[in-house]
């Protein structure tokens, strides 16, 4: 049985509990545990001359292996490069990019180091799993270790049209890197369409049947894979955190008013200003909700180094505080805007008590928010979802109310239209979304990819080298284990 490695920019600590940690960690750790496991990258530290051997910890059937960063690696490779340069040409914010070439060295440079500390580890058997931007070339620097397993690669960001990738100057060379892979995956069709018409007009690609590209005298596969969450978990979350204290208390505040809810990480991809100004929107057209609706909108902060991020902040705070000077009144403000991160299990519960989840993101890969706010409804008395056109997550959940997060007008439309819906149209809405949800779980998302990284058919027989068991499918009506 073929042992999986995953490699990512962060590595969790082994010590900390999965209650905490994200859809995400909690899945690949599932995975990890079930076939045996290695998890590499950086291990958030710093140091002024990191080894070049990872630390290794072994806590179950997974071996944890980290490496530090120098400081001026860390600024080249983390914060220039992957969070200043390639995460706002991916969210479509390329006047917020200033090109160094520097940065582009620092961060082959530490791809490079992963892949000779990652290469040393590796059985002829493991099948290589990497995730994300920060970690584009490093398939291709195994390669030239002469590696010769399995690699996959998920991109967990959009993919942006050809015209704009075009626009970073080394994107020919992240091209070519991608190319080494033997699978490549996305979050939507349209990002697999995408980079299909990147490789077609940049390096004379050509397309097969079943999904194969030849680029740059290289085969690899281009598929799209949604990635869901522990849909029946979160669901259950939900429901023992309606009667907790702090969803008690959260309902008490609202005094019978209704909720409108986001969730959403302080950056400039999420649209948090037009979501406030849509808002505003609703209050100045329909007067009726005056005094009767509460937004409140959690942004933890994110990447505060980031001059871009710190400016976002006040803008943000500018933009609540002129709403709620102009409508509030002594017993009620319209915006409450919380900066601060809250644990998965209290978000859940507020969750399951918001009349209308609010996702309005500029642009985004999947946004998992969207995902969780349907799965934690009352299947009796749901909420409705306004979901932004540019999430991911719209491509499955068609039975939200879909918007453009640009036009604020059309966006107050859709939170009038939400907070007025008639019961039975709710209703359905949400039986529509949670059956996707439950189809299409985090757990599945991670089998479909590895099988097709494996080399199996349609039919899930393995056509090559390494072997994943295949999970037996439920029956109908049968409840969805949970590890």
């Amino acid at each position: 049985m073929a042992r999986i490695v995953v490699a990512s920019n962060r590595v969790p600590s082994p010590r900390d509990r999965l209650a905490r940690a994200g859809g995400l960690a909690v899945a690949l750790r599932n995975v990890l545990q079930r076939h045996g496991g290695l998890w590499f990258g950086w291990s958030g530290e710093m140091a002024e001359n990191p080894a070049t051997a990872p630390q290794l910890t072994a806590v179950g059937r997974i071996t944890y292996a980290t490496l530090d960063l120098a400081p001026a690696d860390y600024e080249a490779y983390y914060v220039t490069y992957a969070n200043s340069i390639l995460w706002p040409l991916c969210h479509y914010r390329l006047g917020l990019i200033e090109f160094r070439r520097a940065a582009f060295e620092g961060y082959q440079r530490v791809n490079t180091l992963f892949a000779q500390a990652l290469a040393g580890l590796l059985r002829p058997d493991d099948v290589v799993w990497v995730h994300d931007y920060h970690l584009i070339p490093l398939g291709a620097e195994l390669r030239r270790l002469g590696v010769r397993n399995k690699i996959g690669f998920f991109l967990h960001v959009p993919f942006p049209a050809k015209e704009v990738f075009c626009a970073l100057p080394d994107h020919l060379a992240l091209a070519r890197a991608l190319a080494h892979y033997d699978l490549i995956g996305l979050q939507t069709h349209h990002d697999v369409d995408a980079l299909r018409d990147y490789f077609a007009g940049e390096a004379d690609a050509k397309t097969a049947e079943d999904g194969q590209v030849t680029a740059f005298d290289r085969h690899t596969r281009i598929a799209a894979f949604p990635i869901g969450i522990d849909t029946e978990a979160f669901a259950a979350a939900a429901r023992e955190a309606d009667t907790t204290p702090d969803t008690k208390r959260l309902k008490e505040s609202l005094r019978g008013r209704s909720l409108v809810l986001g969730v959403d990480r302080l950056d400039y991809s999420k649209g948090l200003p037009k979501k406030i100004e849509a808002f505003g929107q609703l209050l100045e057209r329909w007067t009726e909700h005056r005094s009767h609706v509460i937004f409140m909108q959690i942004s933890p902060t994110s990447r505060d180094t980031v001059a871009q991020y710190r400016a976002l902040r006040r803008e943000v705070e500018a933009v609540a505080g002129r709403l709620n000077g102009k409508y509030a009144e002594f017993d009620w403000a319209p915006v409450r805007y919380l900066n601060r991160s809250f644990s998965r299990r209290i978000i859940a519960g507020f969750y399951r008590a918001a009349q209308v989840g609010f996702v309005a993101p500029l642009r985004d890969g999947m946004n998992l928010v969207a995902k969780e706010y349907v799965a934690a409804q009352d299947p009796a008395d749901p909420g409705v979802l306004v979901l932004s056109r540019f999430a991911g997550a719209a491509e499955e959940l068609k039975s939200a109310l879909i918007v453009n997060p640009f036009d604020v007008d059309a966006v107050a439309d859709a939170l009038h239209r939400g907070l007025t819906m008639p019961l039975a149209e709710r209703r359905n809405r949400w039986e529509a979304m949670y059956g996707t949800l439950r189809s299409n779980t985090i757990d599945q998302w991670c089998d479909s990819f590895l099988q097709m990284l494996a080399g199996r058919d349609e039919s899930g027989k393995a056509s090559g080298a390494a072997e994943l068991p295949l999970r037996r499918p439920r029956a109908a009506g049968e409840p969805e284990r949970h590890r």
